[in-house]
């Protein structure tokens, strides 16, 4: 159990360490946010002060080195914009993040999952057909366009939703569905693809030549077994959510992170961008640790904590 949560452990560091790398060197060589800021008539003993003051006078190398230290001590740094912490700006949008991306992946299991196991048992016939139809549907609409979609219709045409903010939770329904319904398509055809693949074993089989019911045979054997790759997939969707989250907050005007890292990169807001996408890497990277975990734990094929059944202990 130890070295399997220390070999994870170890790859969600390295994780993280190329993550703080590449958002560091990405942002700094997109342009100076002292520029971009300050007005063009602003003299150049007040843009040097500046730049001073944020550090971005020092070589390429040694603020990457002061950067990375202040990380490791908890210290994201001071918003260019208000000069409150970074973190602290996280910390305010997270909570609005999270409560969008949950809701929609709770939404998400909702449709999808009862949608493609009814296509899988009912393969090939018209529920299948049917099922699979709106599933591609659903996931082939892009996320902007959905949502623009979404507000000409309840906003604008039935005037029944709010298009933009947080105030109520009537706001969040749209963007909810906006998330929601591409993930339901993408959940569909997974978990029709993962049953379809347990229903044809031989253990399937050899349960209802037992004379099992179908119902338990479905709740016994197929539904915990197909479990399994859902359980992988899901981990990586939670990535997709929180990507998609940064175009569907800025169209609905949510203020979640995503929202927070588009204002952000506008204003060349350096450290507010960087402790938001280090927040998002490092839940995607616990998420799938738990993923990890949950499926060492699910599969006997892996044995006890990830290593193969029957191998040789090290």
């Amino acid at each position: 159990m130890l070295r399997f949560l220390a070999l994870r452990a170890g790859r969600a560091c390295l994780t993280l360490l190329l993550c703080v790398t590449a958002i560091f060197f990405a942002l700094r060589v997109a342009g100076d946010p002292v520029a971009i800021m300050l007005p063009p008539e602003t003299p150049p003993d007040v843009i040097a002060s500046y730049r001073e003051l944020w550090g971005l006078d020092q070589p390429l190398y040694a603020q990457y080195w002061h950067y990375l230290g202040s990380v490791l001590q908890g210290d994201f740094g001071v918003s260019f914009a208000d000069g409150r912490p970074a973190f602290e700006a996280v910390a305010d949008a997270l909570p609005k993040t999270v409560l969008l991306g949950g809701s929609a992946l709770l939404l998400a299991l909702l449709i999808g999952l009862p949608l493609g196991i009814g296509a899988a048992l009912k393969h090939n016939g018209p529920l299948d057909r049917l099922a699979m139809a709106s599933a591609v549907l659903g996931y082939s609409i892009p996320i902007f366009f959905l949502g623009i979609l979404l507000i000409l219709l309840f906003a604008l045409k039935l005037r029944v939703l709010p298009s933009a903010g947080s105030a109520t939770p009537a706001h969040l329904i749209m963007p909810m569905l906006t998330l929601a319904l591409p993930l339901a398509g993408r959940l569909a055809r997974f978990a029709r693809t993962s049953m379809l693949e347990v229903m044809g074993k031989p253990f399937i089989r050899a349960a209802r030549a037992k004379g099992a019911r179908p119902l338990g045979v479905l709740l016994q054997h197929a539904l915990p077994n197909a479990a399994v790759p859902l359980l992988m997939f899901l981990g990586i969707e939670i990535g997709m959510i929180l990507a998609g989250g940064a175009v569907t907050e800025t169209i609905f005007a949510w203020p979640g992170l995503g929202r927070l890292i588009v204002d952000s990169v506008a204003t060349r807001d350096l450290p507010v961008v960087q402790a938001a996408i280090l927040t998002i890497t490092l839940i995607m990277v616990l998420s799938n640790l738990l993923v990890d975990v949950l499926h060492t734990m699910l599969d006997p094929r892996l044995g006890r904590w990830g290593e193969p059944a029957g191998a040789p202990a090290r």
